[in-house]
């Protein structure tokens, strides 16, 4: 029969529109039932799921963005196109930033209702924060909310050491903007950026900030440009009116440490796990770092202790990610 811990799982995946989530719980529960000899309620179970799961590839086929949106010529070495199918839900994120990010989504849902007023989406999102907080999975997200390709910039393409390449290779990225909508994400985007007077300053990174700016006060496209950095410090400071929105990331309190594991974890029963204990050892962490420890158990439950996740699983793999040379 299905535990308390997966029909919570259940309910909060139904909620929170996870749909994935909510069919993986409903597989494993019936695994358990065929275990126990269940073995028309596993049958009928995996029947449900299984008509569920062509509805939901049905409905993914015709919302999917048209593959015209794939970049061709030069732009494919400065682009790289995904169609994700990430959500919101998908990311442990604090209530202020879900909060925001959810509004800044459905001014693009309901684009029309604010053009009726001579308003306009915010378009221009700086996400700031350590390795590992979510900032890309956030654009992925968003991409995948709004049913839109992500084109992820290459900025080892974009950025060469000849005068003037560099802006022509924005030209193109930012002329791609017009024709195809999307999410465009400039990872990393110090690299263009870094403010103007560093030590290290040349005449080429000044020339390639102004193009940046240029491009970006030039921009009427329906695309969203979203910009991450690890290095806030680092940015010009002309490049914060740039933008419409700058949302912060921070390492996981306590609390999100639970919030992560248990939303990567819901195949097991946590019920006995010491939180306080687990959350004490993931000090420090990112969220990358939490999700990728929830995997080490995950391998290690299965293979090595019968399918039981214990606390001292999950807290061998907290340790080995936050000391791995260890």
């Amino acid at each position: 029969m299905a535990s308390s811990r997966q029909l919570i799982t259940m309910i909060r995946s139904h909620a929170a529109g996870d749909e994935e989530r909510f069919l993986a719980v409903a597989e494993h529960i019936a695994a358990d039932a065929l275990k126990a000899g269940h073995h028309r309620m596993a049958d009928e179970i995996r029947t449900l799921v299984g008509a569920l799961r062509e509805e939901q590839r049905e409905r993914r086929v015709a919302s999917k963005p048209t593959m015209i949106a794939a970049p061709r010529g030069e732009l494919a070495s400065l682009v790289r196109a995904t169609y994700p199918e990430t959500r919101l839900s998908d990311v442990v994120l604090t209530s202020d930033v879900e909060t925001r990010l959810r509004r800044i989504i459905r001014e693009h849902r309901e684009r029309n209702l604010l053009a009726e007023k001579g308003l306009n989406p915010r378009r221009k999102l700086l996400l700031s924060g350590p390795p590992g907080t979510g900032k890309s999975l956030t654009a992925a997200a968003i991409a995948g909310e709004l049913g839109l390709p992500l084109f992820t910039v290459l900025l080892d393409g974009v950025i060469t050491k000849f005068m003037g390449e560099t802006a022509a290779k924005l030209r193109i990225v930012f002329d791609a903007m017009q024709g195809a909508r999307g999410v465009y994400f400039f990872d990393e985007v110090d690299a263009l950026a870094t403010r103007r007077g560093a030590e290290n300053d040349i005449g080429e990174a000044r020339r390639m900030l102004n193009s940046f700016l240029q491009f970006l006060d030039e921009d009427s496209s329906g695309s969203l440009i979203l910009a991450a950095t690890n290095h806030q410090e680092l940015l010009d400071r002309a490049i914060f009116r740039r933008f419409e929105a700058t949302i912060s990331y921070d390492l996981p309190p306590p609390d999100h440490v639970r919030r992560i594991l248990v939303q990567r974890l819901p195949q097991f029963d946590l019920l006995g796990v010491s939180w306080p204990e687990i959350s004490t050892a993931a000090e420090g962490l990112s969220q990358a770092g939490i999700v990728a420890a929830a995997d080490d158990a995950a391998r290690d439950a299965v293979l090595e202790e019968k399918g039981m996740l214990t606390s001292e699983v999950l807290l061998r793999a907290v340790r080995e990610r936050r000391h791995p040379d260890r």
